[in-house]
């Protein structure tokens, strides 16, 4: 990883803890910490989650955790009740002065933001919103990312070819004959598909788009894999093997008895999703159509 990636999120986090206080011992002046308050939070969420329920979920110490929830007992804002299913374990319950607490922190950090925003714009926020957004899905725990498929909506297209363009430039130095070729293919589907024999489809994450794939009709018997793609920072997530896996399950409902596509010798991430999907390479020819010299590849495989 480049250096001045690291370096780039490191300083974001040191001016955003201190931008935001939560360095300080008392969180928004309050009588608590930025951990007690977040473990009020999490108790309220949870509805009778347990102690290590939430320990585990915010990583905290048992031993520090339990010195908390004692506090809180004493201070009168939480309850412990015996688990119905064990009665070993306790289910956390706020009390009333225990949501009036969590009240009041709630505002004050409401207050707090609001106090921080008061001079930028409306454009200005929503672009904030929209970073941290993506903030939150780049640094999420990769293995329990959720993710779906849907058919293009308006603008999804020119979003296909615009990403398309942009990654294989950055990636693999494609000039602009690539994105005229994409352009051709999206185009080509937009005036003449067939929703019985040709489908697209778009992945999405907490509604970010994610990836593409096309499946168009080749001849009466034969369909063609075209446009997959998956964004960087959704790889790992098995979309790539999604996508193909509804081309393979559209294909043989709609009665195709064969699938091909074309790629090329430099996309080893694609050619092993497709290898893994049964699809065997049939030619291959030495080209440089989109700039850097490559060896075009034919594969297929049957249904």
């Amino acid at each position: 990883m480049p250096d001045a990636t690291i370096a780039a999120v490191r300083a974001f986090n040191r001016f955003y803890t201190g931008r935001m206080g939560l360095l300080r011992t008392a969180y928004l002046d309050s009588p608590y910490s930025l951990t007690e308050a977040r473990v009020l939070f999490e108790i309220a969420q949870t509805q009778g989650g347990t102690a290590t329920q939430i320990g585990g979920a915010l990583s905290l110490d048992a031993g520090y955790l339990s010195r908390m929830m004692k506090r809180f007992e004493r201070e009168g804002l939480l309850r412990r009740v015996p688990a119905q299913t064990d009665r070993r374990l306790f289910e956390l319950h706020l009390t009333d002065a225990g949501h009036a607490v969590l009240t009041s922190l709630e505002d004050r950090a409401n207050h707090a933001v609001e106090d921080i925003l008061r001079f930028s714009s409306p454009a200005e926020r929503d672009a904030l919103a929209g970073a941290m957004t993506t903030i939150r899905r780049v640094l999420s725990d990769r293995s329990t990312r959720a993710w779906h498929t849907r058919p293009p909506a308006p603008g999804d297209i020119g979003w296909v070819i615009e990403r398309h363009a942009a990654l294989y430039a950055a990636e693999y130095n494609f000039d602009h004959r690539f994105e005229l070729m994409v352009a051709d293919v999206a185009a080509a589907f937009l005036r003449t598909n067939d929703p019985a024999r040709e489908r697209a489809w778009i992945a999405e994450h907490e509604g970010a788009r994610a990836g593409s794939v096309f499946l168009v009709q080749q001849s009466p018997d034969t369909a063609k894999l075209r446009l997959l793609l998956v964004e960087p920072w959704a790889r790992g997530l098995g979309i790539g093997k999604g996508l193909v896996g509804e081309c393979l399950t559209f294909a043989r409902s709609a009665g195709y008895r064969r699938i091909t596509l074309w790629t090329n010798d430099i996309l080893v991430a694609a050619r092993g999703i497709y290898q893994a999907a049964g699809f065997r390479m049939i030619a291959e020819e030495p080209h440089s159509d989109f700039g850097p010299p490559m060896v075009g590849e034919e594969w297929e495989r049957t249904l």
